[in-house]
């Protein structure tokens, strides 16, 4: 094999040192190794990268360990070739496995360009693709929350989230406010809290709490709850407007998809342009790109035999994003080229499977759009509509129609009478 680069380093890194191994090969292909361990303090990181420096080392490959990477990747990127891999592309063999031969091995990988690298963007997609997933920790941690809150309102027999379409609105938040401030339950000051469309539930309303009782637990807990839902409200609140405040260079592209694709709004596409970035070359064609989001099906076949073929579990952050996208999108009545696919998948394959392959549809397009700077006009649209159109019904013409055709268009037929067979077939 051709070795691509003669200098090169593995590192295997962990959370308190990292361990480094140069391999250098001379003209004679003989590889010399010099392998040296060093702390994650930033002090020691500028020493490893001096190191670097001296040895002649511009070549760097190390496998992705958590977050334990993300320091060494900012100090070496400016000034160096880094390649962060997964570590299932450098697994060494086992048996006598240690972090110094894991870092010769892969050197060694590395040397021969063997490694598959990860796609790294830039700074400032990474800053934003941060931002995205911390305020997606926070959805989550709000959904938590909520979820506590109802489970209390169910113990104490509150039924609120049985009759309202939204436990959370301002009718049921307003009715809960009262349970739990007053000492005794006023059902004439509930039913003035009752507003617009809720007002048709009055009755349901009220019966759903006549019987309630809060426990002194169960009401420290809706509480604490009710409390922390509205600081995280707050504070995605405040991630959103910095995440907005970012694209701002950007926000034509975040209009443009917003714009374009049913289904998307200006939210969920800057969401969307976080996590994949802005510059989509680094991908070599859309079967690269959607295989990296994980909305691809896998490929597993052995003797014949084809075994699972479920996309897998990359792009944990981008793909509930496309999903929930891809859920708005069927729905859509101004736009349904989305929603006459999803039915016919759906005929076939089901709700879930449908719906993945909507999300990965949509994200077709998003590359397209990104790539050529195209607007959404799918080359199948007009097909799609005709199939959708309902078929006209085959008129079956009988004797008595064509009787009642006649009597309308007011011709007699009462002088008509039925042919002999025989003379029918002889004509």
């Amino acid at each position: 094999m051709k070795i691509v680069y003669p200098i090169c380093c593995g590192v295997d890194v962990h959370k308190n040192t990292i361990v480094a191994t140069i391999a250098a090969t001379g003209k004679n292909l003989i590889t010399r190794y010099t392998t040296a361990t060093f702390s994650t303090l930033a002090p020691d990181l500028l020493r490893f990268r001096n190191w670097l420096t001296e040895h002649n080392c511009r070549n760097v490959c190390m496998e992705s360990t958590g977050k334990y990477w993300i320091p060494v990747y900012n100090l070496l990127e400016d000034a160096f070739n880094v390649i962060l891999t997964h570590p299932k592309y450098v697994r060494a063999i086992k048996g006598q496995k240690t972090d110094k031969k894991d870092s010769k091995w892969i050197a060694d990988l590395f040397k021969f360009d063997l490694v598959r690298s990860s796609y790294i963007p830039t700074k400032e997609v990474r800053a934003l693709r941060d931002l995205s997933r911390y305020r997606f920790k926070l959805v989550c941690m709000r959904s938590a929350e909520k979820n506590r809150y109802q489970n209390s309102m169910t113990v104490s027999n509150v039924g609120l989230g049985s009759v309202l379409t939204d436990p959370f609105g301002r009718t049921s938040t307003d009715i809960m406010a009262h349970l739990l401030s007053s000492q005794s339950y006023d059902e004439e000051f509930c039913k003035s809290l009752i507003r617009k469309s809720a007002k048709v539930k009055t009755e349901k309303i009220l019966d759903s709490i006549r019987h309630s009782k809060i426990e002194p637990d169960q009401h420290l807990k809706m509480r604490l709850a009710y409390g922390h839902i509205n600081e995280l409200n707050e504070k995605i609140v405040l991630v959103e407007a910095e995440i907005f405040n970012r694209l701002q260079p950007h926000y034509n592209k975040v209009r443009f998809l917003s714009s374009q694709l049913p289904g998307i709004t200006e939210l969920s596409a800057a969401l969307i342009l976080c996590e994949i970035g802005f510059d989509l070359s680094p991908f070599d064609d859309q079967r690269h790109f959607i295989s990296w989001a994980g909305l691809s099906p896998a490929s597993n076949e052995s003797a014949n035999k084809k075994k699972s073929v479920r996309i897998s579990k990359a792009g944990k952050y981008l793909k509930p994003l496309l999903v929930q996208c891809a859920l708005a999108a069927v729905k859509s009545k101004s736009q349904p080229y989305f929603a006459i696919k999803y039915a016919a998948i759906k005929r076939r394959r089901g709700h879930k499977k449908a719906i993945i392959a909507i999300a990965r549809m949509m994200l077709v397009c998003i590359y397209k759009m990104l790539s050529t700077g195209e607007c959404f006009n799918p080359t199948d649209i007009d097909m799609v509509f005709s199939f959708a159109k309902p078929k006209e019904k085959r008129v079956v013409i009988t004797v008595d129609s064509a009787l009642d055709y006649l009597i309308s268009q007011g011709y007699d037929v009462s002088s008509l009478a039925k042919a002999d067979p025989s003379v029918l077939s002889v004509v």
